[in-house]
Parts: C-alpha cells; sequence; structure tokens
C-alpha cells in the first residue's frame, strides 16, 4: 500500500473518529479501520509479501496509522461514555430518602415519653404552661424553701446524690415552683416534667424517675379547684366515667395536704371483676392511688415574697412511670429501663 493511502486512510478514520454521535458508533469504527477484515489489518498481515527493502518502511509506517486511530478511538470513546453516563445520571435520578422496598420499620417514642406528652397535652388544654428545671439542684430549692429546713424528717425519705455540700441531683421537680413565683407575680398555672432522683430501687421504684409537678398561684384558689382540675386530668388520661377522691395526707410544702385516687378503670370502681374475684389492680377497694397534692403552704409563698393573705394556691405531683404502668398494665417499673425492645415495641406509634 502506498504511503499516500495509509495518510488518506488515517485521515478518513479521523474524521469520522471525531464526529461519531455515541458509543456503539465508536465501536462500529474500530471494527471498521481495525477489525480483521479491515484494510489496515490487511496491510499488516501482507507484510510479509514484501519485497524486502520495503517491509520496513510500510511496516512502520501501518503502525503508526494503527496506534494513533486505537488512541483516537479510545479518547473519543472515554468522552461519550462520560457524557452518556451525565444524561443517564440526570434521567434516572433516585430519591435517597424515600422509604425501601419493602419499607423499614421506623422506631417510636418510648412509653414514658408518650405518657409524659400525653399528661401536658391535658394540663396544657387546662391552661397550665410547661417549664423544665435544672436537675442539677441547689438544696435552698430543693429542700429549704419548700418548708423543708435542714433537719426536718422528710428530707430522710428523699436523701439523693450530692456533688457538695449544698449542690444535688433534684429529688422532685417542685423546685421549679419556688424558681416561677421567684420570677414572676400572680397568677401562675405551670407544670413541671422531668427526671428525678432518690435511693430507691425495686419494682416499683428506681433511683432516676420521671416526675411532672403542677402549681396554680391566684386569688381565691381553693381546694375545690385542684379537685376540679384533677378529675379533668384522671378522666382524660383514665377514661370519662372515672371518679376522684381526696384523702388527707401530708407533705411539708401544701397544707392541707391530700393523697389522690381515681376509681378503678379495670373493675369500674366495684373492686370485683366480673367473674366475682376480688380485683387485683385495687386491691378490692375500687380505688387506685395516683399523686400527692393539696394547698401550697403559707410558709412556701412567703420564701418568695407573696402575701399568703391575698394569694392562694394549690400544687399537685405524680410520677409518670406510675400512670403509664397503671394505665397501660406493666407490672414491674424496671422494664422501662432495660431496654428490651419485645417489651418497647408493644408501645410504638
Amino acid at each position: 500500500m502506498p504511503d499516500q493511502r495509509l495518510e488518506e486512510l488515517r485521515a478518513e478514520a479521523a474524521g469520522l473518529i471525531a464526529g461519531a454521535p455515541g458509543t456503539p458508533e465508536i465501536e462500529e469504527l474500530r471494527v471498521r479501520f481495525l477489525g480483521r477484515k479491515a484494510e489496515l489489518t490487511g496491510v499488516l498481515r501482507s507484510i510479509g509479501e514484501l519485497p524486502p527493502e520495503r517491509r520496513g518502511p510500510v511496516g512502520q509506517a501501518a503502525n503508526a496509522v494503527r496506534q494513533e486511530l486505537e488512541r483516537l478511538l479510545t479518547e473519543r470513546h472515554a468522552t461519550l461514555e462520560a457524557a452518556e453516563l451525565e444524561i443517564r445520571l440526570v434521567a434516572d435520578r433516585i430519591d435517597v430518602t424515600l422509604p425501601g422496598d419493602p419499607a423499614q420499620e421506623v422506631g417510636s417514642l418510648h412509653l414514658i415519653t408518650q405518657t409524659r406528652r400525653e399528661i401536658e397535652d391535658v394540663f396544657v388544654g387546662l391552661g397550665f404552661e410547661v417549664l423544665e428545671g435544672p436537675e442539677v439542684e441547689f438544696d435552698y430549692y430543693n429542700f429549704t424553701a419548700l418548708n423543708t429546713p435542714p433537719g426536718h424528717p422528710a428530707r430522710t425519705l428523699q436523701d439523693t446524690f450530692y456533688f457538695s455540700g449544698d449542690v444535688l441531683l433534684r429529688t422532685h421537680t417542685s423546685p421549679m415552683q419556688i424558681r416561677m413565683m421567684e420570677s414572676r407575680e400572680p397568677p401562675l398555672y405551670g407544670i413541671f416534667p422531668g427526671k428525678v432522683y432518690r435511693r430507691d430501687s425495686d419494682a416499683t421504684h428506681t433511683p432516676m424517675f420521671h416526675q411532672i409537678e403542677g402549681l396554680a398561684v391566684d386569688e381565691h384558689i381553693t381546694l375545690a379547684d385542684l379537685q376540679g382540675v384533677l378529675l379533668e386530668f384522671a378522666r382524660a388520661i383514665f377514661g370519662a366515667e372515672r371518679e376522684v377522691r381526696l384523702r388527707p395526707h401530708y407533705f411539708p410544702f401544701t397544707e392541707p395536704s391530700v393523697e389522690v385516687d381515681v376509681s378503678c378503670f379495670n373493675c369500674g370502681g366495684t373492686g370485683s371483676l366480673p367473674d366475682g374475684r376480688r380485683d387485683p389492680l385495687c386491691k378490692g377497694s375500687g380505688w387506685i392511688e395516683i399523686l400527692g397534692s393539696g394547698m401550697v403552704d403559707p410558709n412556701v409563698f412567703g420564701f418568695v415574697g407573696y402575701d399568703p393573705e391575698q394569694i392562694q394556691g394549690f400544687a399537685f405531683g405524680m410520677g409518670v412511670e406510675r400512670i403509664a404502668m397503671l394505665k397501660h398494665g406493666v407490672p414491674d417499673l424496671r422494664m422501662f429501663f432495660e431496654n428490651d425492645v419485645r417489651f418497647l415495641e408493644q408501645f410504638g406509634r
């Protein structure tokens, strides 16, 4: 083959390669110019038939053309392949935020969190504000300002974890009652959820648990107002037919103080199951204790500068775990903290 034909072949192939619209066309050109039946391949195979003086120059020129065409084909293929990939990526875009198939189960709120939010919703609907406070508290707010001075017997019932002489993990969320009254003037209506700490550990007590306390301070507040608020709460949580009962009790920061019972939702307040057996939930009494409460002691108002002759108030407190145990029939408080998925997933929402 004359050198002129090799140059024509190279120029023709280079032009077609540069104008190829896609990778399939590039593959066709590769077969056409470098395949087994290609003209250039035939030249390389027939070099042995040429006169000895022509073999070297023709073979060298043909190999140079072949190498250049291979380079042009490779470069053009890579360029076209990248462009085609970009087009496919745009056309086949996948929203990775969509759930898989089959959809994976998602997590849910812990039963304690569910119960806490349910209680908060009830009191917000009654006009109370939700406030949170520090878990690490001063002795003054945790005990003294709540009418429990040093040496008071009630302190021994709530021995907790101390960091120093007057800094401790709070034993209740009641310190927020003092903090709220210190920072505002009546009327006040607030509830205070959060973790609290005591030295208890058994089937019905843990060293850490959740509590919600409430405070209402205004003119002409009476025990009847407290009873009405707690009746609405009990009916919202345990059923519209529930009743509440107040029993005399003692708390250092309320006077008078009362324990609050709700009519048993398991036996309807009768104390007996339909088959005549004694109801184990209320122990046959028809009532279940749910929280403690009372009218704010005038001494507490003295710590925040309120005049007890002008305003009155009531306070209450409940354990979130206890409400959850009663409502959902959980037999052991410790189950809330063991992280057994078989237990927790029963209450998924």
